[in-house]
């Protein structure tokens, strides 16, 4: 049956700036011509010399469309968020990624427990500076004073080893107290005039800001454009965020479209919702399979989020190998997604809205937790255990003791009991963290009183 609500490719392309009558083949990145439309090769090696890349129209940059996002560096020891950062690992990661065509590294001072810059930056140093572009932030969401934006924004140079940063950004705005907030952290404190200058002596290559939020913030930011000339801008799209993000977000269509008309590139994160589209259920996962038997679900949000023509490129924090080969044979070279994939995808994306899961996507900006609460690892094990039909609506369902015993298992495996929902106070410091607005202490109460349930076998509530 035909649903009003899916987009068309039509519309979709035109919003896109590529016109309705553009074919496939056409667009940047087709098909490779020995390669069957709508599948891909699972196991095959990546082909470093089909790379789809955009360029930045203020510097002419070449920019890869699969960027690499420097959150989440493998540890040393992967079942301990408190692990070290594997400084060899990844540096073999850095060596595969900038050997098939990858050029863009987005990192920033509060990634990686802070350790992401400098781990970062010894992995580039080993490459030709021209082999590279190294993407950094103004992560100055605690400390408002120019000193302390100043201080932070040259501790960066020293710790990527860098004279140049090629995309600097106002990091997360939109956030606190929207435009007040936005004003306090950049331009009344004098931080943007610094950064123009800094711009205009070369130490800056392009000047843009990641946004998550309120869209007055975004629209007073644009607002700004003659002024600063904003070069880029870093936004949270995929196929579930298109057009509908939420009450605490803006649908990625506006802000895609707003930026294009300005002719200003996006710079994409979150294309996979926090790894959640990933790991879609198997009634979701069958109806993509249908069309495109051999692609996984994540490659589906990869070319979905690689389409739209002003996208400069696409961020994916790849703590595995296997993650980064996949995503390079997503974009090498991208095949953009056709009028039937686009309206499957929406249809998905309806689809998947149905299911209680929150909202989280391990960005990890409300830790350290000051009562030690491990927040994204409830968060992940609850919208894990959805994804996989083990969390149950009410004690009579027919799975409801295999769901119960492989939830509170599963808890406890992943979740030590101090660092668990039960210990959430609700002082509520996390709330202006969270870029996607999660009333995190309200989530808490609920997953810790769902717990508290299945291990006495009471009714659930609703």
């Amino acid at each position: 049956m035909k649903n009003d609500n899916l987009i068309s490719r039509r519309e979709f392309l035109k919003r896109l700036g590529l016109g309705a009558a553009v074919t496939t083949a056409a667009l940047t990145g087709c098909a490779p011509k020995n390669k069957q439309a709508g599948t891909t090769e699972a196991s095959a090696e990546p082909d470093a010399s089909q790379m789809t890349y955009r360029t930045t129209p203020t510097t002419g940059d070449r920019v890869s469309l699969l960027g690499y996002g420097c959150m989440r560096w493998p540890l040393e020891d992967a079942k301990d968020r408190n692990s070290p950062i594997d400084q060899e690992a990844t540096n073999a990661l850095v060596d595969y990624a900038i050997e098939h065509g990858v050029n863009y590294f987005d990192t920033a001072p509060v990634y990686g427990r802070g350790l992401s810059e400098r781990v970062t930056g010894i992995a580039l140093k080993r490459h030709p500076r021209e082999k590279w572009f190294i993407a950094t932030k103004l992560s100055n969401m605690r400390d408002f004073s120019f000193a302390a934006a100043e201080a932070m924004y040259r501790n960066s140079f020293k710790e990527l080893q860098v004279e140049v940063i090629d995309y600097y950004l106002l990091h997360s705005i939109g956030g606190g107290k929207g435009i007040e907030t936005f004003k306090e952290r950049f331009i009344d404190n004098g931080v943007m005039d610094f950064l123009l200058k800094e711009r205009e002596a070369g130490r800056i290559r392009n000047l843009g800001f990641s946004f998550h939020g309120d869209v007055k913030t975004f629209d007073y930011a644009l607002s700004l454009h003659d002024q600063y000339k904003w070069d880029f801008v870093q936004i949270q799209l995929n196929y579930v965020d298109w057009r509908h993000a939420g009450s605490r977000n803006v649908n990625a269509d506006y802000l895609y479209d707003e930026l294009a008309k300005r002719n200003i590139p996006s710079v994409i994160m979150e294309p996979l919702l926090g790894g959640r589209l990933a790991s879609l259920n198997d009634h979701l996962t069958e109806r993509l399979r249908q069309l495109r038997p051999e692609s996984s679900t994540a490659s589906w949000a990869f070319r979905f989020a690689g389409t739209p023509e002003h996208i400069l490129t696409v961020l994916s924090g790849m703590t595995f190998q296997h993650h980064l080969e996949e995503n390079l044979r997503t974009y090498s070279p991208l095949e953009p997604c056709t009028e039937e994939e686009l309206a499957l995808l929406e249809d998905t994306a309806q689809r998947y809205l149905k299911y209680p899961m929150v909202n989280c996507t391990d960005c990890q900006y409300c830790m350290p937790c000051p009562y030690g609460i491990d927040i994204p690892g409830i968060f992940k094990h609850y919208n894990k255990c959805i994804n996989e039909g083990n969390v149950s609506t009410s004690s009579g369902d027919e799975n409801y003791r295999k769901a119960r015993r492989a939830f509170l298992v599963g808890y406890n495996r992943s979740v030590p009991k101090l660092r668990q929902a039960a210990h959430c106070i609700g002082c509520e410091e996390c709330l202006e963290h969270c870029p996607q607005r999660i009333n995190i202490p309200r989530q808490l109460q609920k997953i810790d009183a769902y717990v508290e349930a299945l291990k006495q076998g009471k009714e659930l509530a609703e």
